[in-house]
């Protein structure tokens, strides 16, 4: 089993940046593939970035794509997001996940591992 914890969210300017961070448990972190999904209220939970085990693939929506980057430091059980010139539409509780499978997905059903969330919330 692993456990995640989610870090970093809080109230960020337009334009301005932000790093979450995502703090796993177990020793088979470094196996997982890891990503970041977003839900903004009454709407769906959405993918918006994933990573392979070493970290050589990552993977973006493309409403994220040249703002945001994911990262991991496998020594430290851990994954990030950087935001940068987040939006006010990035508002969302952002959630981390893993799966046991080798490929680089955005398919939220192929997560078997979740966070509880950090708010996020882009002033303008």
């Amino acid at each position: 089993q692993v456990q995640m914890v989610e870090s970093g969210g809080g109230l960020v300017q337009a334009g301005g940046s932000l790093r979450l961070s995502c703090a796993a448990s177990g020793r088979t972190f470094s196996s997982y593939v890891m990503g970041w999904f977003r839900q903004a209220p009454g709407e769906e939970r959405d993918f918006v970035a994933s990573i392979s085990w070493s970290g050589a693939s990552t993977y973006y929506a493309d409403s994220v794509k040249g703002r945001f980057t994911i990262s991991r430091d496998n020594a430290k059980n851990t994954v990030y997001l950087q935001m940068n010139s987040p939006k006010p539409e990035d508002t969302a509780v952002y959630y981390c996940a893993g799966r046991s499978g080798r490929r680089v997905t955005g398919r939220i059903n192929e997560y078997d591992y979740w966070g509880q969330g950090t708010q996020v919330t882009v002033s303008s």
